[in-house]
């Protein structure tokens, strides 16, 4: 009977895979599914143009024109005030807000802060999610539940304490002070890396234990490099989270020499002694202020694709 139900399912499985090639073949299907791929990859592009466009164009004639996809009367103006290159009076000329911003420093700060993070986090996180895949202790899958609940307590929530804490450290306004509670507390990654590790061969772990290696070094010599394209995704993710953070380090970062870049822009928008946003500024210090994660992704990007597809040692 089992060896019925088997043909049978095998049966299924061979007729659903044969119409799925047809339907993929089928000129209309194809049609229909580059049109829609085509929609949605515009859809997501559509706003970084808008951003482009906005960058090299001058706030005066910006709104005069504010149907042209094109950049209303070309500049660079825009950039040169966020580097810092432009004069006030060639600022206000082109309808800036004549304010400053230190754009190059807040960068180096929100690089600094999460390359702190990043590498902390990850490293403990990995560490962690060894302990809790491979090893073998009393109650571990209960720790394990127990650590988890964290991830349901909204971040607000510790906003709180964390700042108190880092006060009473005397950490306020340093680097330290803006990537310590990222640093050590990361329950998300240790539950992501965790599901890679418990996909190890554990014929590899039981052989170098055999071999005389301890934890560590079956950790970094074994464990590590077999799950190293899901690390690398999980700090390129949380790179992205950080750099993108703002509120946190408002609170924390309020001083010149600790600001991070979106604290930076945020002061650069309220700046506003012509009355309006210097739009087109902001635009373009958005657009540098994403070249970085540009970078990391094209360099990264195929290690990105092949963590998602993969899920452990075959």
């Amino acid at each position: 009977m089992s060896k019925l139900s088997e043909f049978i399912n095998s049966k299924r499985r061979q007729v659903e895979t044969e119409d799925t090639t047809a339907l993929v073949k089928s000129p209309v299907a194809r049609f229909f599914g580059l049109t829609a791929l085509t929609l949605i990859i515009l859809g997501t592009l559509f706003p970084l143009y808008w951003m482009l466009r906005t960058a090299f164009s001058t706030n005066k004639s910006m709104f005069s024109d504010a149907t042209s996809l094109a950049p209303v009367d070309f500049t660079l103006g825009a950039i040169k005030r966020v580097l810092g290159l432009a004069s006030t009076q060639e600022a206000i000329a082109e309808g800036g807000s004549g304010g400053q911003i230190s754009f190059l420093h807040y960068m180096g700060n929100s690089l600094i802060v999460c390359t702190l993070i990043v590498v902390f986090q990850i490293g403990f996180g990995a560490m962690a999610a060894y302990a809790f895949a491979i090893l073998q202790w009393r109650g571990r899958d209960t720790v394990f539940a127990i650590f988890l609940v964290s991830l349901m307590v909204p971040g607000i929530f510790t906003l709180l304490p964390n700042f108190l804490l880092v006060k009473e450290l005397g950490l306020l306004n340093t680097y330290l002070g803006i990537a310590l509670p990222a640093m050590f507390m990361a329950p998300f990654s240790v539950f992501f890396l965790r599901q890679f590790f418990l996909g190890i061969n554990r014929s590899l772990i039981e052989a170098a234990t055999i071999d005389g290696a301890n934890h560590f070094r079956i950790f970094r010599v074994v464990a590590a490099p077999l799950v190293l394209p899901q690390i690398l995704t999980l700090a390129i993710l949380q790179f992205i989270l950080y750099w993108n953070d703002y509120l946190w380090p408002f609170l924390v970062g309020q001083s010149e020499e600790s600001k991070m870049l979106t604290v930076g822009l945020g002061i650069f928008r309220s700046q506003t002694p012509q009355g309006n946003p210097d739009w087109a500024g902001l635009m373009a210090g958005a657009l540098i202020a994403a070249i970085p994660i540009i970078i990391i992704f094209l360099i990264f990007g195929r290690r990105i694709v092949g963590s998602i597809q993969s899920s452990g040692v075959k």
